[in-house]
């Protein structure tokens, strides 16, 4: 097996086996794939919903937006190289689902 058969057969057995925060699960047809890992995303609840702290450290202008499972999504951000942010979502229903590019 070639080194990409490899590793996507470890992609999914981590998917089917893990399924933690190291495994995030595929972006909806409606908006782009999952933000890289220099991405980083940091989720705290909050009394009302939960806050999402995003950080660009890409080396490059990122656009990116959040996914909330069961809740309105946030809007598509642009984040320069070293930027950083906070979204807040409030609901009763809504979850953190992952943050993709758009």
């Amino acid at each position: 097996m070639g080194m990409r058969k490899n590793l996507a057969a470890l992609a999914a057995t981590a998917a089917l086996v893990g399924g933690g925060a190291a495994v995030a699960p595929a972006a909806s047809a409606a908006s782009g794939g999952t933000a890289p890992a220099c991405i980083t995303r940091m989720v705290d609840g909050t009394p009302d919903g939960f806050r999402v702290y995003l950080s660009n450290d890409c080396g490059k202008t990122m656009r990116v937006k959040v996914i909330v499972d069961s809740g309105g999504d946030s809007p598509c951000f642009t984040m320069s190289a070293g930027s950083d942010r906070s979204w807040y979502y409030s609901g009763i229903f809504g979850r953190y689902g992952r943050t993709v590019t758009c």
